[in-house]
């Protein structure tokens, strides 16, 4: 008599894939590295605790697709960081893992060569690579944590993590920023529901124990203790903005509600901006001028930047990618920047010291 099978039926294949520690060893960070992370993270948690005056921006390309340019992306904003680093602590948005509403590229780890050849196993090394680079400039890296897994093989070049708008709700996205080592920040619902982002960060705060795997490879129960350092990020929602001066005071009576701190960071993008790229600076300039106007609440913004402005489609002959261009969301290009971030500094020095 033959037993039917019962298990993995719509699963092709299990390919191999590198221990986490096994990429480590390949590509170990560096005294530089751990220097520039450490004191990212340090800063930002001071910021997040009102000890530091400074805003946090978090600005790049939408996703990494052409480790290149990103490179080139990432030796102009340092050195654009180093002019406006008295006011601003700058993070480059590095997303290397992109969720999709349906199908569609889904980001350098999971398809680095953009066919649909699906190298994860070298998608990592790659991603880590990268990070690598841009931490031995001086300059700190945020991301989205899409893959829960992923963490452990480039964890320890992060600065700041974001909880996408699709995984907020997610109770192992929830789990996993607790034992994140960075501070994190949840994105509200795409339909603009605050209270997901909200019960996100209390969850997050907590330990939780939930399956992973350590540095091994082995599966583990992961035990956390918590992370106290969770912040909500507004990116508008069912096709509107949120970053007005009503919104912002009732997502402040949220998290006073919670017995949260009022840490709000605003996401120029997105809904915020209608997904037209081209309205980022209009965003920026607002939040700026509610700061400017007394706002306590807002301390950091989110803007999509890349070399060349706007998306480009995919094509069949990569040779035909447009240099620092996205593949994802639309962004604006580098001189708008420069002037979003000269502006911003230029009217926030003097005034952001006085909310300490």
């Amino acid at each position: 008599m033959t037993t039917q099978n019962t298990e993995n039926l719509n699963i092709a294949a299990f390919d191999a894939m590198p221990k986490p520690e096994e990429i480590h060893t390949r590509l170990p960070i560096t005294a530089k590295a751990t220097k520039t992370v450490t004191h990212g993270r340090n800063l930002l948690r001071k910021i997040l605790e009102r000890k530091d005056h400074r805003l946090f921006v978090v600005v790049g390309p939408c996703s990494i697709h052409d480790p290149v340019a990103g490179m080139d992306y990432a030796r102009r904003l340092k050195a654009l960081s180093d002019e406006v680093g008295d006011t601003l602590q700058i993070i480059m948005r590095v997303y290397f893992e992109k969720p999709r509403t349906t199908v569609g590229w889904k980001g350098y780890i999971n398809d680095p060569f953009m066919d649909d050849s699906f190298r994860i196993d070298i998608g990592m090394q790659k991603a880590r690579q990268f990070l690598l680079d841009i931490a031995e400039l001086g300059l700190p890296t945020g991301t989205e944590a899409l893959d829960p897994i992923s963490p452990q093989y480039y964890g320890d070049l992060i600065t700041w993590t974001a909880i996408g708008a699709r995984t907020t709700e997610s109770q192992t996205h929830r789990e996993m920023s607790s034992g994140l080592s960075t501070p994190v920040g949840f994105k509200n619902g795409t339909s603009g529901d605050l209270g997901v982002a909200v019960n996100a960060i209390l969850s997050a705060s907590k330990p939780h124990s939930f399956l992973g795997i350590n540095s091994h490879g082995n599966v583990s129960v992961v035990r956390t203790k918590g992370n106290r350092h969770g912040h909500i990020v507004l990116r508008g929602g069912d096709g509107r903005p949120n970053y007005d001066t009503v919104s912002i005071t009732m997502v402040e009576q949220a998290l006073a509600k919670a017995k949260l701190l009022n840490n709000i960071v605003v996401d120029c993008s997105h809904a915020n901006s209608f997904k037209k790229p081209e309205l980022q600076p209009l965003v920026m300039s607002d939040i700026v001028n509610q700061i400017r106007l007394g706002n306590q609440s807002l301390l950091g913004v989110m803007i999509e930047s890349n070399i060349e402005a706007g998306n480009q489609p995919i094509p069949t002959d990569l040779s035909q990618l447009k240099y620092g261009c996205s593949v994802t969301d639309g962004c604006v290009d580098w001189a708008t920047t420069e002037k979003m971030i000269h502006d911003a500094a230029v009217l926030l020095r003097d005034v952001l010291p006085d909310r300490i």
